[in-house]
């Protein structure tokens, strides 16, 4: 046991005891027949990243999640890594290079592969350490990254299984392209924003006669691209013109009006341009008519040959002189204002480009069905269960995944083609010749999309394909901890693969959290300028502060607003705790802990008083409050019940009512009773919070009198239910409201702080024993110089202020309160100042000038102002009148 500083210095004890958890290898797990194993893979953030708020709030529910458990007893595996994040990696290196004057061609495939490289091993492990600092407790022995050499095996074997079983296959489809990051995107990384558009209506003239059908796009440049004009079936308007022939403007090539069920009658004209290259819509169209596809704009945002005259033009630059050219050839018909959604790229925000490509996909409708399946029977359970609405919705609809990109950074294809015979050769090892024929083989060049090797995490990591101890015992995993912005990038791609491979769900349960925004409820984004840096919160106010913060406040599956008051206020919380620890250990001089934990025998054959019969009770409830809360993944009520029970409980009241056996004025006996549950139930709450709160928890334990060698292998509170005493919690309540209302007259009437006065109380028999055994509690709680009980029925005091407290009446004599005469002074000054600020206020909001004139914000201001000092007006006069009222009684 050793003595606490005054005050509570983060940067002092946080480094001191990772590092010592660390040495000890706390957080290493290995598989234990003798144990329940408890499994977390980390959602591996990007190897490019920094620490944000949303991976700290992330970290901190995993990591409260692991050391609760890992001291109730589970061999606990927290597996960290990180991702490869081909295209936000690539950019990184390519900006490096741009700034040399260098592209990635002039490097070569491989030079820029070990450029890449070399880029992760500086920067790469940045983000690890800003999670060690928040105070995670992984198991970095087993730190992964999804290219290094199992998880790349693992990648290799899954895709040759699933290419073999016809579930991978290549083919023509609309992609969605990224003409800035060089690559195809997946339909959910592309973002669709609503942007202000036009929408131009153009005249196609039928080949025969003067006759023409009147279309209207968004993109005229696409149009060059057309191969057909499509209407509904059903629209009389156009139904004796399908068959027919039109003329396409600008390229003069003849194409045919078709009728397909997809066209909406009620857009536009009613009648659509088809263009397959370039809309995924238009290509179904086109599979349905047998209609050719024309590529017209290229990979580089650029128009190809097949544009015609427009051929090299920047997409943008066509638009506009395709409009000009059909102004000046008579078939623009005119434009109007449109609104309308843009398919962006998650990464980078440039306008996507659908375009025609023969790209690798994942045949999905197979594979999903076994994991709608597994949750719709309770297999994997999402919490909220909310989010298993999301989660099937998405499944039970769900496309083709492209898994392609054209990259150089990732998991290269393992597909190879005979350059002599056409051979296609997919296998795991990298092959020599051609199998067929002996020839040259050459590389698919495109890269896997990063989510390909994520979807392996929870089992590539534990060693697969190889049969491994940790597999077999740690998988499946127990719990997957995310945002519900990736239930469709990852959630449902990790419940295919572990379905697939492992013939098992990858995790039990789901728990979803929501997204952080500022304290006027916005997204933070840089360009807002409203991003709170978590390292700099740290630094400011400790890891534990912002830990709790994070976790509590919230709903599981809500969003949450992050303000600086609520981490001022858990970092108050600490200082709090820390100077109520501080107090004990000054006051357990002499005590040694037992050698075990005391049972609830060993308690309750101490001379236990009603104070401590009552914090044991509070402590049994709050620690099964506890435990059930995290078994039900809602840690923010968890760490709150910790929260009330240690500020309103322990520290406010306890700690007040124990200090006179503490300080010995009660006899030695009694003193060692009260150190005996006082650092029983310190020591217990410490254990309770140190999930929460792991830096401060583990020094104060460690100063306290303790078993063992660290709070984080503690055992969790087992609590005895035979501590739980209705009895004590209901007199204590009795006791602790007639403090509440004494105090709160003192503050209303303005006591001053140090002034005893009496008191009488009004009550039923058993009330007023409890409050003459508690006497000696009652008075210096309150402040009070005597205190009076009074029976049931016996007459209202007079000339006194008086509150209902649990059942009884409490008065307070308005003689030994106040001096009247100057409270009515003061009380008469503050209604003339209250007056005359309400008229002040009044006259300026009915100046008609002022209120026209003025910003509406300042208006409002001054209406809020009116209103508060009308309600502080209405407060004051009230005061008067209760205290002319009861100046009043009995002839005063």
């Amino acid at each position: 046991m050793h003595e606490l500083p005054k005050t509570y210095d983060p940067q002092q004890v946080e480094k001191k005891w990772y590092d010592f958890w660390l040495a000890r290898r706390y957080f290493h797990a290995e598989p234990n027949p003798k144990k329940k194993p408890y499994c977390i893979v980390i959602p591996p953030p990007n190897v490019t990243g920094s620490l944000h708020l949303g991976h700290a709030w992330d970290n901190a529910n995993q990591d409260i999640l692991i050391r609760y458990h890992r001291m109730a007893g589970y061999e606990t595996l927290w597996l960290p890594g990180t991702d490869h994040a081909g295209i936000a990696t690539q950019v990184k290196v390519e900006e490096q290079l741009a700034k040399e004057g260098k592209t990635r061609h002039d490097l070569g495939r491989e030079k820029f592969l070990e450029r890449v490289w070399a880029w992760k091993e500086e920067y790469g492990g940045r983000i690890l350490n800003q999670l060690k600092r928040l105070g995670s407790s992984c198991d970095w022995d087993r730190a992964r990254f999804t290219l290094d050499e199992g998880c790349s095996r693992a990648v290799r074997e899954v895709f040759v299984r699933l290419y073999h079983k016809g579930l991978i296959y290549q083919g023509d489809r609309i992609i969605n392209y990224c003409p800035k990051c060089h690559t195809t995107l997946s339909d959910i990384e592309v973002e669709h924003k609503e942007r202000e558009g036009r929408l131009w209506r153009i005249r196609y003239p039928f080949k025969e006669g003067d006759e023409y059908i009147e279309v209207a796009t968004t993109r005229p440049e696409t149009m060059l691209g057309d191969t057909a004009v499509a209407v509904h079936p059903d629209d009389k308007r156009y139904t004796k013109f399908v068959g027919r022939t039109v003329i396409l403007p600008l390229m003069n090539r003849e194409i045919p009006i078709v009728a397909d069920e997809y066209v909406d009658p009620q857009f536009g004209t009613g009648a659509v341009k088809v263009t397959p290259a370039h809309d995924p819509n238009d290509f179904e169209i086109g599979q349905r008519h047998g209609l050719p596809s024309i590529l017209v704009i290229g990979t580089d945002g650029k128009m190809t040959a097949e544009a015609g005259r427009f051929a090299g033009m920047d997409r943008y630059a066509a638009r506009k002189a395709v409009v000009e050219a059909l102004k000046a050839e008579g078939f623009l018909v005119g434009e109007e204002r449109h609104r309308h959604a843009v398919g962006q790229c998650y990464r980078c925000d440039t306008t996507v480009e659908p375009l025609l490509s023969k790209q690798w996909f994942v045949r999905m409708k197979p594979l999903a069905e076994p994991a709608i399946a597994a949750v719709r029977e309770g297999r994997t359970r999402f919490v909220p269960k909310r989010f298993a609405k999301l989660y099937l919705h998405w499944m039970e609809n769900i496309k083709d995944w492209c898994i392609s990109r054209q990259l150089w950074w990732g998991h290269r294809i393992p597909v190879w083609y005979c350059q002599d015979c056409g051979e296609v050769v997919c296998q795991t090892t990298d092959p020599e010749r051609c199998p067929k024929c002996g020839g040259t083989l050459e590389q698919d060049p495109d890269v896997l999309d990063t989510w390909f090797s994520s979807a392996l995490w929870p089992f590539s990591t534990l060693g697969w394909p190889e049969k491994t101890p940790e597999l077999a015992y740690f998988y499946p995993t127990s719990v997957l901890c995310t945002g519900f912005d990736i239930i469709y990038f990852w959630v449902a791609r990790m419940m295919v693969m572990g379905l697939e491979f492992m013939g098992d769900v990858p995790f039990r349960d789901v728990f979803i959290h929501g997204l952080i925004r500022d304290a006027e409820g916005q997204k933070m984004s840089k360009s807002r300028g409203n991003v709170a840096d978590p390292l700099e919160a740290i630094d400011q106010y400790g890891a534990d502060a912002l830990r709790f913060t994070l976790v509590t406040g919230v709903a599981p599956g809500y969003d949450q607003r992050f303000r600086t008051e609520r981490i001022e206020a858990a970092r108050n919380f600490a200082n709090k705790l820390w100077n109520a620890a501080r107090f004990a250990l000054l006051n357990l001089e002499g005590f040694t802990a037992p050698a075990k934990e005391p049972t609830a025998t060993d308690l309750q054959s101490l001379a236990l008083t009603l104070p401590d019969r009552w914090i044991l009770s509070r402590y049994t409830g709050v620690a099964q409050r506890v435990t059930q809360k995290l078994d039900r993944y809602d840690l923010g009520e968890a760490g709150k019940a910790v929260y009330d029970f240690l500020w309103n409980e322990f520290c406010d009241w306890y700690l007040e009512l124990a200090k006179p056996r503490l300080y010995g004025k009660q006899g030695e006996e009694e003193r060692r009773v009260a150190q005996t549950v006082l650092w029983y139930v310190l020591e217990g709450t410490l254990r309770l919070l140190h999930p929460f709160m792991p830096f401060i928890t583990e020094e104060i334990w460690q100063s306290l009198p303790h078993c063992g060698e660290a709070l984080i292998v503690a055992p969790w509170p087992k609590v005895p239910r035979a501590l739980h005493d209705a009895a004590a919690e209901r007199e204590m309540h009795l006791v602790t409201e007639v403090v509440r209302v004494v105090r709160n007259l003192r503050a209303e009437y303005r006591v001053e702080p140090g002034k005893a006065v009496p008191a009488l109380v009004r009550g039923g028999k058993g009330a007023l024993e409890l409050l003459e055994d508690t006497r000696p509690l009652l008075l210096p709680l309150a402040r009070l110089s005597d205190l009076a009980l009074l029976p049931a029925g016996a007459p209202t005091p007079e000339q006194a202020v008086t509150a209902v407290a649990a059942g009884v009446e409490v008065f307070l004599p308005l003689a030994g309160l106040i001096d009247v005469a100057r409270e009515r002074e003061r009380l008469e000054k503050e209604t003339a100042a209250a007056a005359a600020e309400a008229e002040r206020l009044q006259a300026k909001l009915a100046d008609a000038g002022f209120v026209e004139r003025a910003p509406a914000e300042v208006v409002q201001k001054e209406r809020t102002k009116l209103a508060a000092a009308e309600e502080r007006l209405t407060l004051v006069r009230a005061r008067l009148s209760d205290l002319e009222r009861l100046s009043g009684q009995g002839g005063a």
